[in-house]
């Protein structure tokens, strides 16, 4: 009996209680004004922290609408946020998402282990197109390639946090 409780309620407690705090991380882009987007680079901002994971989507969502995302107080160096990430203090994926016309579009997390193997092939697809296209010194298509293969990983949620991130793309706030 006592050894059931530990299994079934304490165990998964201090479990989750290791994963935190959760980190929120912004993957953009940061130039300087009055410079080509050829000039242009990747850059990621860890933007904070929280206790939970709906509270790291609602603070997320508020820094995103907010536009106050920097990469430094340099005011000339401007910070174009793209996507959003929660991560575990283990850095496993919590949730990803999109960020389009200042709010943040959280993708589904993969369902079993067959889709995220997909979409690992495809996002090294990707990669390597991002690679070819540097490689001709491509900047803008490097960029996009790259881009769109971190978007499809935004959705390899760590399989710990899957059940979790599915029920939070359900509540009304996460929409």
């Amino acid at each position: 009996m006592v050894g059931d409780v530990i299994t079934r309620e304490v165990l998964p407690r201090l479990r989750y209680a290791q994963k935190l705090p959760l980190r929120l991380s912004c993957m953009g882009t940061a130039g300087y004004e009055g410079l080509d987007e050829a000039d242009e680079f990747d850059r990621t901002v860890v933007i904070g922290q929280s206790a939970s994971a709906e509270e790291a989507m609602i603070l997320a969502s508020q820094r995103v609408a907010r536009g106050d995302i920097r990469v430094s107080a340099d005011d000339t160096l401007r910070f174009h946020p793209r996507i959003v990430v929660i991560q575990d203090g283990d850095l496993g994926l919590v949730l990803g998402g999109e960020i389009r016309a200042g709010i943040v579009l959280w993708q589904q997390p993969v369902v079993s282990d067959v889709e995220a193997r997909r979409i690992i092939t495809e996002a090294s697809r990707l990669r390597g197109l991002a690679f070819a296209a540097s490689g001709r010194v491509d900047h803008s298509a490097a960029r996009d390639h790259r881009y769109r293969a971190s978007l499809l990983e935004a959705r390899l949620v760590d399989p710990y946090w899957r059940e979790t991130a599915a029920e939070l793309l359900h509540l009304p706030q996460a929409a």
